[in-house]
């Protein structure tokens, strides 16, 4: 898969003799997503960011296939092997954490560990996808009419009231949150949810017993849909191991930083 149909917007921050981790931030997220983490990791690693497609200012100059999960993993490929970047550490979130996850099943030899933030292999049966994708194809419909920033605004008040998300609006950084959320395009957005959602992803479980590159899954305490998926991947994978976080929702980066940045350094530092 060809470069030429991505303009990808990333950053490389930091000492390039470091250890590099490549983040993939989440759903209505950017290139900015783990900027505090990444100051509290400091001068040990080498960080690569970027803004994935649907989002921020990276531009798809192909058709919508090119929003897939397939093509936007061989695209991130070719990225890393432009950056000569053979092998390199993997945090990704939520929607980014189903990426990172196809990336580490369909090229092991790429990364050395893998931290998956609220992730999960996608939906099991044809049933369940098919569902999803009506979700989300109402999700997207409300996101393409939001064409001014007070109606995406009442958007994202309405989607951070998802249970998962446990007690986020109450941090004090949240309003910080929304506006950098706002800088999205909102349709962009909808291609992202119709191309790469959770519902027309393709499931990873079967393949997922088949990892042997180490997994860490982090999942908030207050998000108990994805302790109980989370569960299942610690189960059928022998690479994984399960950490349940405090204090945090399914955003663990933003609610509890400190937390997530420790549990970077203790399962990539060993390797670095």
């Amino acid at each position: 898969m060809s470069r030429k149909n991505y303009q990808f917007s990333y950053s490389l921050i930091g000492n390039p003799d470091k250890p590099p981790i490549l983040f993939l931030h989440g759903f209505m997220g950017n290139i900015d997503e783990f900027d505090e983490a990444i100051k509290l990791l400091s001068d040990e690693f080498y960080y690569l960011t970027l803004d994935l497609p649907g989002h921020g200012k990276t531009q798809v100059l192909g058709g919508d296939e090119y929003y897939t999960m397939a093509n936007t993993a061989h695209a991130l490929i070719n990225l890393l092997d432009e950056l000569k970047m053979a092998k390199c550490f993997l945090i990704g979130y939520s929607m980014g954490g189903r990426l990172a996850l196809y990336l580490t099943l369909h090229f092991p030899e790429r990364f050395h560990k893998v931290l998956l933030e609220s992730a999960s292999p996608g939906l099991p049966t044809e049933a369940e996808r098919l569902e999803r994708i009506k979700m989300d194809t109402q999700i997207g419909r409300k996101l393409t009419r939001s064409i001014e920033k007070s109606d995406l605004k009442a958007f994202l008040s309405n989607w951070y009231n998802q249970p998962i998300f446990g007690y986020i609006k109450n941090h004090p950084e949240y309003d910080r949150m929304i506006k950098s959320r706002l800088q999205n395009n909102p349709h962009e957005l909808d291609k992202s949810l119709r191309f790469m959602g959770t519902g027309c992803q393709p499931s990873l479980w079967q393949k997922l017993q088949e990892n042997n590159i180490p997994l860490l899954l982090l999942v908030g305490e207050y998000d108990k849909k994805f302790i109980s998926i989370n569960n299942q991947m610690d189960q059928i994978c022998e690479f994984a191991q399960l950490k349940i976080i405090s204090n945090a929702g399914h955003n663990i980066h933003f609610e509890n930083t400190f937390a997530f940045v420790e549990n970077i350094k203790d399962f990539f530092y060993a390797a670095s």
